[in-house]
Parts: structure tokens; C-alpha cells; sequence
């Protein structure tokens, strides 16, 4: 394994996966995209972007295959499936994979992976389409630091920061804790912006200057946006934080971590709120 690699396959073309492949194939590398809907691909005509018709196909074609689909199923499909990748990537290609999953997902498609002579990284990315569009996602990286060296030219493509945190599972690991904190802090914002009309305040006053003040975040930004609501972050979002803080709460527990009590009711509070249940 040396140098950057210079094909690169990418599955999963969602709202924040289809500009980091437009990234990626922006910096000159040679891209294959496959998707199970055409009309996702339709958006890539004229890209300069092969697109295969299988995941092994593009696999085939491709030095690094990057992931970036919904859940761990679909991560387990995509990579060990009888069209998955792992069936058509070369000895020496590595499977880096975007979604957010559980760290032992990870870390037993690494164990299957290796036993193909394949590399497999976890790197997990926070930041959404508009990030991607920027290259500006969070890029959190479990694994081998030379496998991790290998793909980060391609990585910083939509990347910056991207920081390695230690082995197989660490990214997801980071990334789950980067949503629970989010998902405590949309309930949190709510619970202050509600506080602030029962004591008599301007709604819209208050969520002019909050988010300019030393309580500023990301999630109370989005929550001032949507006057106070959370409504309209548990429809786009809700179902994938609930995912997210279920992980943390399986992992705490089995691994006997109580440090994050408050944390976690706090993040169940606001998702309770939003009508979700991790």
C-alpha cells in the first residue's frame, strides 16, 4: 500500500453522501459510483463518475470503497453480500465506511475483511450536506494509521478536520458520543427557549441573542431556527438520533460506564420530546 489512492468507489449517495462523492470526484480522482436506484445516479451524468452495477462491479474498479449508507444492515449487505464488496475488491484495497454504526459492526467487518487480505477503516463524518459541499465534515477515523495515512488524501477531499482516534471502532465510538451530546443539547435549547416565554420574554427576542451569548451551539442554533420547536428537526432527524443514543446505551452498559447519567437522560428527555424512543 503507498501513495494516495487513485480509484475510488462510492456507495451510498444521500443527502451528504452525493456531495462527497461530487468532492472526491472534483480532485481528480477516478470515481465509480453505484447506487440501487438509477435516478440517483441520474444527478452524476456528465460527472466524469463510472457508475457498476453491483457492488462488487465497482468494487472491481476501485483501490478504496467508501460507505456511506443508512444503518449497520445495510453496511453488512453492501460489504458481504453476494454482489458486496468484499467479493470483487483486490488484495491490498481498503473499505473505509461513513455511516454511523456500532463500533463492533466495525471491528467484525474489519476481522472478515482482513481475512480477504482487505483493510477496513471506520470513519464516520458529522457536519451534513452542507458540510460536505464546503469539505468541511468532521472526519472521525478508527483503525490501522497506515490504512487510515492511505485514505486520508481522499478524505480530506470533504474532510477537514480529519483526526484518527485509535483502532478499529474508535470513530464510531467519537461519532456516537458527538450525538448524544447534540441530541442533549436540542433538548436543552428547547427546555431554555420554553423557559424564556413562561417568564414573560420575547420568543423571537431570546432566540436572536442566545445564540450569540456564551450558550451558543450548534443545536441551539437549529432549534432558534425553528422557533423553539423540535418538531421539525425529529422528522429529518429524529430517527437516526434515536439510533445513535440507543448505541451509546448499549455500549455504556455493556462496557459498565455510568459517568454518563445526566448526559444520557438528558438526551432521552429531548427525545422523548420528539415523540422518539432510542
Amino acid at each position: 500500500m503507498s501513495g494516495a489512492a487513485a480509484r475510488v468507489g462510492f456507495i451510498g449517495l444521500g443527502s451528504q453522501g452525493a456531495p462527497m462523492a461530487r468532492r472526491i470526484i472534483a480532485a481528480g480522482h477516478k470515481t465509480t459510483l453505484w447506487a440501487r436506484s438509477v435516478a440517483t445516479l441520474a444527478p452524476f451524468a456528465g460527472s466524469g463518475a463510472e457508475t457498476a452495477r453491483s457492488p462488487a462491479e465497482l468494487a472491481t474498479r476501485s483501490d478504496l470503497v467508501c460507505l456511506c449508507v443508512v444503518d449497520d444492515a445495510d453496511v453488512e449487505q453492501v460489504v458481504t453480500g453476494p454482489d458486496g464488496v468484499l467479493a470483487g475488491l483486490r488484495r491490498g484495497g481498503v473499505i473505509a465506511i461513513h455511516s454511523t454504526v456500532h463500533p463492533d459492526t466495525c471491528r467484525r467487518l474489519e476481522a472478515s475483511a482482513r481475512q480477504c487480505g482487505v483493510s477496513l477503516v471506520d470513519a464516520p463524518v458529522s457536519g451534513g450536506g452542507r458540510a460536505a459541499e464546503q469539505g468541511s465534515l468532521v472526519v472521525m477515523a478508527g483503525g490501522d494509521p497506515q490504512v487510515f495515512a492511505y485514505c486520508r488524501p481522499v478524505f480530506a477531499t470533504y474532510g477537514d478536520p480529519v483526526v484518527h482516534l485509535g483502532p478499529t471502532g474508535s470513530g464510531q465510538l467519537a461519532k456516537i458520543l458527538n450525538n448524544l451530546l447534540f441530541t442533549a443539547h436540542l433538548g436543552l435549547a428547547s427546555q431554555a427557549l420554553g423557559l424564556g416565554a413562561a417568564l414573560g420574554l420575547d420568543p423571537a427576542a431570546l432566540s436572536r441573542i442566545l445564540p450569540r451569548g456564551s450558550a451558543a451551539s450548534f443545536a441551539l442554533e437549529r432549534v432558534a431556527d425553528a422557533d423553539g420547536s423540535l418538531d421539525r428537526i425529529a422528522a429529518h432527524a429524529g430517527p437516526l438520533l434515536a439510533k445513535d443514543v440507543r448505541l451509546f446505551t448499549e455500549i455504556a452498559d455493556r462496557d459498565g460506564v455510568r459517568d454518563g447519567a445526566v448526559l444520557r437522560e438528558a438526551a432521552l428527555a429531548a427525545l422523548a420530546a420528539m415523540g422518539r424512543r432510542s
